[in-house]
């Protein structure tokens, strides 16, 4: 399992000295400059910046009114004791100008290892039901700076083996989220996104709660919106810590069609090994180039 995820990992490196050669040397190269411009120059105002691929934003930052794009993605975690797969499917869109509106549908699939007792291996589960709004408040073209704040409500759901028998909905899960972002020159990208996570028994127990503080540094290749970077995930709950870094890289294989594969390496081994997860990333419509 790990030589894999190395092997992966090596696959994402190559692929992006590559791919950055080509751009450099190909044909259709065009410039920051320009293709800034062409983002840029219609009304409103917008910023182009990186998204981050595994906890990505709610549209972009500065959304302008009838983007919209779907997401299905599928990952694989390396547990000390089983896998998880996970898949999703997300629908996101914006309404009107800087408002950014998502639905999520992530869904879990267990695998024991080394001869794992059934009992010790959690049940396959649709995950929940997330539902997301974001808000642009500033987009600042001077200093290439853009803040959103947003809320995610998720419906977290019962074990698909005991959901007939039991209420379907376990949980209520409350995220506020404030995002920051910069682009510094024409490449390089940072954005910070963080706030906390509320999680709250329907059915008796403690409302727990987590804080999450997410740091990114990404560089988009001369003239396109393919990149490379670096997603440092960190988690505080109660007394506990968890980081995982998430090197990643974001091609575009259509005018409206991008992939986005990451690697996870989690600081402390306690529970969870090596990860990687890959996104499909379409926007309907979308003219970029």
């Amino acid at each position: 399992m790990l030589k894999t995820h190395a092997i992966i990992l090596a696959l994402i490196l190559q692929c992006s000295v590559l791919y950055a050669q080509e751009q450099r040397h190909g044909k259709k190269h065009i410039s920051d400059s320009l293709y800034i411009e062409q983002v840029e120059s219609t009304s409103p105002d917008k910023i182009l910046h990186a998204e981050p691929l595994y906890i990505d934003l709610i549209r972009d930052l500065g959304a302008r009114k009838g983007e919209k794009e779907w997401n299905i993605g599928a990952g694989i975690t390396d547990n000390l004791k089983y896998d998880t797969y996970q898949t999703l499917v997300e629908y996101e869109f914006a309404p009107v100008n800087r408002l950014g509106l998502e639905i999520e549908v992530p869904i879990t699939f267990y695998a024991p290892l080394n001869g794992t007792e059934k009992e010790e291996v959690p049940s396959h589960r649709v995950e929940s039901v997330k539902a997301a709004v974001q808000w642009t408040f500033l987009v600042s073209p001077a200093a290439n700076l853009s803040a959103a704040a947003g809320y995610i409500n998720e419906l977290e759901l019962e074990d698909i083996s005991i959901i007939s028998t039991r209420k379907a909905v376990r949980a209520n899960i409350y995220n506020p989220f404030l995002v920051v972002a910069k682009r510094w020159g024409n490449n390089f990208h940072t954005l910070i996104y963080a706030g906390p996570q509320f999680e709250q028994p329907l059915y008796g127990g403690k409302t727990e709660s987590t804080y999450a503080w997410n740091t990114n540094i990404h560089y988009m290749i001369s003239g396109t919106r393919n990149f490379v970077g670096m997603e440092i995930n960190k988690e505080w709950h109660k007394h506990d810590f968890d980081m995982v870094i998430r090197p990643q890289l974001r091609v575009g294989i259509a005018d409206n069609l991008m992939i986005g594969i990451v690697g996870g390496i989690p600081a402390k081994r306690e529970n969870q090994r090596f990860s990687t997860f890959a996104r499909l990333i379409w926007e309907p419509g979308s003219k970029h180039h």
